[in-house]
């Protein structure tokens, strides 16, 4: 379905997941920008087209460089800083080095809301490199877009998302849209019917009855759908911008008390930084290891714990928290919340219920 809002620039089209979204993205650009690529392909161009993202971003975005021919070896990964946040300077530096090989690059992904950390990724910052550049610039805010609904907290972090020339957006996520409901937002109208229009007359005949303008079939690639818009549309009726931004407001203060209870019991807990979005990370701290300095030492042994602590909790029955590591730091928690139920008295019951089981690991 196409959504033309009365207050953005952006059109707005449902898909099955944010994977999908960020691969219409992909398409997209590299149609808007070489439109010959859609009959010629590889041979219209006069070098190697190239993309960029931070190494914490989705690994849908550079899925897209397999899926679509571009190779994963030009899906250029920028470094992040401490917090997860693409380094802008690093992201020129790797631009200009890549023309310098007589490459193209022409895409750009800034994550808002990183799968593990949570991290945004300074967007005014990227958006000013994309237009020296003149590259498109896509904006994965598939985990983070719902705070776009919060006035608290939108600011500073999605500040300058207008700028972007497409947005991934997962009501299914924050939100609490029954899986799957997934939107990309493109500024340029009538894009998605030029990249993917293939003008099947079994389907999509021209003289039918109705205005054929609602045929959006042949914007897309995939032919059959699930109505995913309609479970958007019921909760909206339901809970209006205002409920939205409760709703919004509600997960980032469980998070922020989450935040305290661990400051309040730092002899248990360890925070590993101060979340941005809903994602807080943690270490759980042991008896035996309560009294060793915090260092490379006691961090590899807090990663060793949490498989450990993480199946006492599946064996008990009474607590599922995720653990993963990430590139700077070995195996620690990272409790997230999406649902609107949950309260301070659930996060009070799992932190004491990891401790309960782990205290003598």
């Amino acid at each position: 379905m196409e959504y033309k809002s009365r207050t953005a620039s952006l059109n707005l089209y449902l898909f099955l997941g944010g994977s999908i979204s960020n691969l219409y993205a992909f398409l997209a650009a590299r149609h808007h920008m070489f439109p010959q690529y859609k009959e010629k392909g590889q041979s219209c161009l006069s070098g190697q087209l190239v993309m960029f993202t931070s190494d914490q971003c989705h690994y849908s975005v550079k899925s897209c460089a397999a899926v679509c021919g571009l190779g994963t070896d030009n899906c250029v990964e920028v470094p992040s800083d401490e917090r997860g946040r693409m380094i802008p300077r690093e992201l020129e530096r790797l631009i200009v080095e890549r023309k310098s090989k007589g490459q193209i690059p022409f895409f750009v992904n800034c994550t808002s809301g990183t799968t593990v950390l949570g991290a945004f990724d300074p967007i005014n910052d990227i958006a000013d490199i994309c237009e020296k550049y003149k590259l498109w610039l896509h904006i994965d805010a598939a985990w983070g877009g719902g705070l776009l609904l919060s006035k608290k907290y939108r600011h500073p972090r999605l500040s300058g998302i207008e700028r972007a020339d497409s947005v991934t957006w997962n009501p299914h996520k924050l939100m609490g849209t029954l899986l799957q409901c997934s939107t990309i937002h493109f500024k340029i109208d009538g894009l998605l019917l030029s990249c993917n229009q293939m003008s099947a007359d079994y389907l999509f005949m021209q003289d039918k009855l109705y205005d054929v303008q609602y045929d959006t079939g042949d914007k897309v690639i995939q032919c059959g759908r699930h109505n995913d818009i309609f479970k958007l549309w019921i909760q909206f009726r339901a809970k209006g911008l205002i409920g939205f931004e409760k709703h919004m407001d509600h997960l980032m203060e469980m998070a922020e008390y989450l935040v305290e209870r661990i400051n309040q019991t730092s002899d248990k807990f360890y925070l590993i930084l101060e979340p941005e979005l809903v994602n807080v990370c943690f270490w759980y701290i042991p008896k035996r290891l309560r009294s060793m300095p915090h260092g490379p030492q006691r961090i590899q042994e807090l990663g060793k714990v949490c498989p450990i602590l993480k199946g006492k909790m599946m064996e008990a029955g009474t607590l599922m928290v995720g653990y993963q590591p990430d590139d700077k730091r070995p195996n620690f928690f990272r409790s997230i919340y999406s649902s609107a139920a949950v309260n301070k008295g659930d996060v009070d019951f799992m932190l004491s219920e990891m401790d309960r089981l782990g205290q003598d690991l």
